[in-house]
């Protein structure tokens, strides 16, 4: 799966410029939600690496090269979580300088006005610029999952549907009987 991808992003974006590689949709729409913090968008940065300087997709656990093949494919900012670890409902709100703990051990804080996502305990899972929190991460023993894209104005619902449906086909390439038990595109 994930070697085909590289493939593809090489041959079409290898040898276009940085300028061109940062017009390609959806990208523009992520660029100007991230510059509200000086920040970029990192899933370009990863095509930019993918596509120019020859990196490869993480292999982490089967259920994350699903999210990140489709995430990389459709430049669609996406989080996914172990299900079985979460307190639900998760809601998705607007941040205020919550606190929590990244993958890496780090204290962040969720940038004030940016889309975060919290479960019922109120732990925060991710952020749209902060990134993910280390609350109820993907591993190769998680049996059920929660996938999310992040989806600032300017990027169509409809895209936001045909990703998550990627998504279950890729999980399906590694558990053909895996189930959609919910799905929501909120939009605000």
């Amino acid at each position: 799966m994930a070697a085909g991808l590289e493939d593809d992003i090489r041959s079409r974006l290898g040898d276009a410029d940085r300028e061109t590689l940062r017009a390609t949709p959806p990208l523009p729409a992520y660029a100007a939600y991230y510059k509200r913090w000086g920040q970029r968008y990192h899933v370009g940065m990863q095509l930019e690496s993918v596509a120019q300087k020859g990196k490869s997709v993480p292999r982490v656990a089967a259920l994350v090269e699903a999210m990140f093949i489709a995430e990389l494919r459709n430049l669609l900012l996406t989080a996914g979580h172990d299900l079985d670890q979460i307190a639900l409902p998760v809601r998705l709100g607007v941040g205020a300088g919550e606190t929590f703990t990244a993958p890496n051990g780090n204290e962040q804080a969720v940038k004030s006005g940016d889309m975060v996502m919290a479960d019922a305990r109120g732990r925060v899972l991710s952020a749209i610029v902060t990134g993910p929190s280390d609350v109820a991460r993907i591993g190769p023993e998680t049996t059920a999952a929660l996938f999310y894209c992040y989806a600032p104005p300017g990027i169509d619902p409809a895209l936001v549907s045909a990703h998550l449906d990627e998504i279950e086909r890729n999980v399906r390439l590694i558990a053909s009987r895996a189930e959609v038990v919910g799905r929501v595109v909120a939009t605000a």
